[in-house]
């Protein structure tokens, strides 16, 4: 068929019975009788109309929008592979499963119940034998192919613990009509309670699971998790899986409704059917009862009668053919313990959109829409509110109970409106099915059950937790939460562990070979920044983590500008959302000198990773703030906030910032620091075109650098001053002044600076047209920059690589390159960057005879260079003035001159979307112009 059926569709899933050993014992036999196998199996769907998507292995996937059809489809490959004549003496046995339902197809793949449902009746055949649901039953009983019936094999229930299935079998006159007992729950001992829903996602969980207990090295397993992340549900459905692997059975123990360790010994007994005799102990009678027992117990919520696990490792050894699985907040900690984190489902991320049928692939996505779907039916994931429902997802952190409370909701508000509700997600959270326990019936009452299971001692450490943003380090937990020596612990390490073992910290992954780092999943946060609130401690508590992390950016600070670069700007990366925290408190609080202190330490890893408009804000927000300030702090406050406004194009409030700086550092006497912002006032009147002006303050700068000893700034200088010589086309001294710069960085080891300097070498070539020594250099440069995490480097070195490309001959991989550090240039908002870099894919546009898109790309950048004030350097004329004059030459003037309009009246994010598609046709001309 041409597509995917969609609608109501029949299932047909099939495997063959045993393919592992077969592959084993007869590898050739086997590889030509899959072929075999493969070659009747996509006949007879074909042929019937049938849709295969997915094979795994030797199985089979396939949709029929005819129940029918299925039926014959499958009917025609037993036929098939019955008759076939299989090499030396094996036969190859499948086994089939039908089932009907509403299925969601995305992107070629079905998703839903219905094919859950059916990959469960497919697991409790036999090779050879055809089950179909009541379902399928119900559509094809009255319309059978001739010499064919249905056997009504019972009730019976599946694996997915969902609602029993009444199964039918394919009886045909030619094929075998008895099997062994179907491989259903009814077939072995067991008392696993049946689940309103199925199981959404997980696989690799369970199969993680069930793979640690067939091994015989894990005899106690437990799964530890807060509240709400699924650690019953999981073990319901491993337990279900494993149920044919214990000959005695699978039983589950619900432990929640006691309290007192001493009733854990009579509800395992009373589970298990135990009646009491004199002369025992129950304990006893537990252990003759399950001494020769080969039987699997489900120990469920065993946090809250954690004092009795000494009673689980007795029974372990006094029963050799007994398996534990446990779950439990807290671990067991008991010799031979195992222990499986239950991680939050797969999440999408919210900041990379993605297309609509990946992002419902994600599990948390998946249940939310399922879920959501249950409470109002007409509910799908759109174009429109896909990103709120995967925000939804990132904000509950993949946290099944939450997601399902928030799901509920769907039928009162629609996504975008939860989305926004969910600032207080403790409250919004509530309204649970009410056939659940009441502490899973709202988000709240889940945490406050493990909340209740602390000493007071934990219970305070919890809530000076919630100060810290993105999680911690030892050192930080230890500074910050017991500063004072107040903790009612030995130590916070010791809180720590504790917490850790109860599932409210959680030690985050990657952070075994470096110092280790704990987080809450935010929702516990919240909870637990509730009970910071009430304590006395809140303020101080606050006013230490800012402080220290205060302490931490002025540390790495100078570290910035040296060979520790790359580990000091990752150490901020990891703690900026901390640093994010302590900014705000400072506003908050009205410290503005210690907001102020610790954006101008920011100032350079704010540079590097391209935080520019973060970075204006919280230095204009403080400066605002801070009228007490100390000069000397105030100053470098706007020497910062100069550079990241620099950075966005912003010159004129750049340069007056500059020269305000430069005032106080100049009434402070520090002649240092007064160097450094006169060389970047400098670059600012540069970048306007006042070359005469810049030169004098580069010369001035440089003398004070080397007055006041302040080598740091004199290789930015004689950078500049070599751009201003390249300018007049003194191009041997700009090399000379070029190659000072390089070597005094590499001297100073700053690699940020090295990397910056590279560039401009490079620049400088290309304009000349030495082609391949400007790749060198730039090739080096990205080299670093990517090292570097520098975005703003990256995306120079792409642009001017990308207009190497196109003067070499290589117009498509130019396309590629400018691309790519355009959409770096939109994130960074660096729009003279976005200029230069429209100019280079208009001249690769040319270059490949696109010449009515390179027109308008010539006039969305000759727009954006008029509203931001900045003329052509003589370099990018030397570059793009020849391109753009040869656009023109191939191009009937009348309609140069259309496109070019078109592109000059284009607003920017316009401008921005076009450049980077490869839509043509007309563009409707935007009439407000480049913002």
């Amino acid at each position: 068929m041409d597509g995917p059926p969609t609608g109501t569709l029949t299932f047909l899933f099939t495997d063959i019975e045993g393919s592992t050993k077969l592959w084993e014992r007869h590898p050739s036999a086997m590889q030509a009788a899959l072929a075999r196998h493969d070659e009747i199996l996509q006949r007879a769907i074909g042929s019937r109309g049938g849709y295969v998507f997915k094979t795994v292995g030797d199985a089979f996937c396939a949709a029929f929008a005819d129940a029918s059809d299925a039926l014959e489809a499958a009917l025609e490959t037993q036929r098939a592979l019955f008759r076939e004549e299989w090499d030396e003496g094996f036969v190859i046995k499948v086994r089939m499963a039908l089932h009907t339902g509403a299925a969601e197809e995305r992107g070629g793949d079905y998703f839903g119940p219905p094919v859950n449902r059916v990959a469960r009746l497919l697991s409790a055949g036999h090779g050879g034998q055809t089950l179909l649901s009541s379902a399928t039953w119900k559509l094809v009983h009255d319309r059978l192919p001739e010499d064919t019936e249905l056997r009504d094999l019972g009730e019976r229930r599946l694996k997915d613990l969902i609602r029993p299935e009444r199964i039918f079998q394919l009886i045909a006159s030619d094929l075998p009509p008895s099997f062994p007992p179907l491989k259903t729950l009814d077939a072995r001992l067991n008392n696993l309670p049946s689940q309103p829903t199925p199981l959404v996602g997980r696989e690799r969980e369970v199969a993680g699971v069930c793979r640690l207990l067939r091994g015989g090295g894990v005899r106690l397993l437990t799964l530890t998790g807060p509240g709400g992340m699924g650690k019953t549900r999981l073990a319901l459905q491993v337990a279900a899986d494993l149920v044919d692997e214990f000959e005695d059975g699978v039983f589950f123990v619900p432990l929640a409704p006691i309290s007192d360790p001493d009733l854990v010994v009579p509800t395992v007994a009373r589970t298990l059917d135990i009646t009491e005799t004199s002369g025992r102990t129950p304990e006893e009678a537990l252990k003759d009862y399950l001494r020769n027992k080969e039987m699997l117990l489900v120990l469920d919520n065993f946090e809250q009668v954690v004092e009795a696990a000494p009673l689980v490792g007795e029974l372990l050894s006094a029963c050799p053919a007994l398996k534990v699985l446990a779950t439990s907040r807290t671990v067991l900690r008991i010799y031979g313990e195992q222990e499986f984190t239950v991680p939050p489902l797969e999440l999408p991320d919210p900041s990379h959109p993605q297309p609509l049928e990946r992002l419902t692939q994600y599990e948390a996505v998946r249940l939310f829409v399922e879920r959501a779907q249950a409470a109002k039916a007409d509910f799908s994931v759109t174009n429109e509110n896909a990103l709120a429902v995967a925000k939804i997802c990132a904000h509950l952190d993949g946290l099944p109970l939450a997601i399902e409370l928030a799901a509920v909701r769907i039928k009162l508000l629609p996504p975008q409106a939860i989305l926004v509700r969910l600032g207080n997600r403790l409250k919004l959270l509530t309204g649970g099915a009410r056939d659940l326990p009441e502490r899973q019936r709202t988000l709240r009452a889940t945490i406050e059950w493990s909340h209740e299971l602390l000493d007071e001692g934990e219970k305070i450490l919890f809530a000076r937790l919630a100060v810290f943003a993105g999680g911690c380090t030892l050192e930080a937990m230890e500074a910050v939460c017991d500063a004072e020596r107040d903790l009612p612990l030995d130590d916070a390490i010791e809180g720590a562990s504790s917490l850790l073992e109860k599932s409210l910290l959680r030690r985050e992954e990657g952070s075994e070979e470096s110092e280790p780092r704990f987080s809450m999943l935010e929702t516990i946060r919240e909870y637990a920044q509730e009970r910071l609130e009430e304590s006395e401690a809140a303020e101080e508590i606050r006013r230490l983590h800012a402080e220290f992390y205060l302490a931490l950016a002025e540390e790495a600070e100078p570290r910035l500008r040296g060979p520790e670069v790359v580990t000091s700007l990752g150490r901020l990366e990891t703690e900026h959302d901390n640093m994010r925290a302590a900014l705000s408190w400072s506003l908050e609080s009205g410290e503005a000198e210690l907001g102020l202190r610790l954006g101008v330490a920011l100032l350079w890893f704010w540079s590097a990773r391209g935080y520019w408009s973060e970075g204006a804000r919280w230095l204009e927000e403080s400066l605002a703030k801070g009228g007490t300030a100390e000069p000397a702090t105030r100053a470098g406050a706007l020497f910062s906030l100069g550079i990241v406004l620099g950075r966005q194009s912003d010159f004129g409030r750049a340069e007056a910032c500059q020269e305000e700086a430069f005032a106080l550092y100049e009434e402070l006497g520090d002649q240092r620091r007064a160097a450094e912002s006169i060389a970047h006032l400098a670059w600012m009147v540069a970048f306007q075109g006042d070359a005469g002006r810049a030169t004098a303050l580069f010369e001035k700068s440089l003398a004070a650098a080397r007055e006041s000893g302040n080598l740091r700034s004199i290789p930015s200088t004689l950078n500049g001053l070599a751009y201003i010589a390249f300018e007049s086309e003194a191009f041997e001294r700009a090399q000379r002044l070029w190659g000072a710069a390089l070597a005094l960085n590499r001297k100073q080891r700053n690699v940020l600076e090295v990397a910056t300097v590279l560039n401009s070498m490079g620049y400088a070539e290309l304009a000349r047209g030495n082609k391949e020594r400007a790749r060198t250099l730039l090739e080096e440069s990205l080299s670093l920059n990517r090292e570097l995490g520098n975005k703003h480097g990256v995306a120079h070195c792409l642009m001017a690589l990308g207009i190497a490309a196109t003067l070499q001959g290589e117009p498509e991989w130019a396309k590629a390159l400018l691309k790519e550090g355009l959409a770096i240039d939109v994130e960074l908002g660096s729009k003279a960057e976005i200029a230069e870099t429209l100019e280079g894919l208009a001249a690769a546009n040319g270059a490949l005879g696109e010449h009515v898109r390179a027109a308008r790309l010539w006039g969305m950048a000759k727009a954006l260079r008029e509203a931001i004030g900045i003329p052509w350097w003589s370099a990018e004329r030397l570059l793009h003035e020849p391109q753009l004059v040869a656009a023109r030459s191939r191009t009937d003037e009348a309609t140069w001159e259309l496109a070019f309009a078109e592109g000059r009246n284009m607003a920017l994010e316009g401008a921005v979307e076009y450049a980077l598609s490869e839509k043509e046709g007309p563009v409707t001309p935007l009439t407000t112009g480049p913002e």
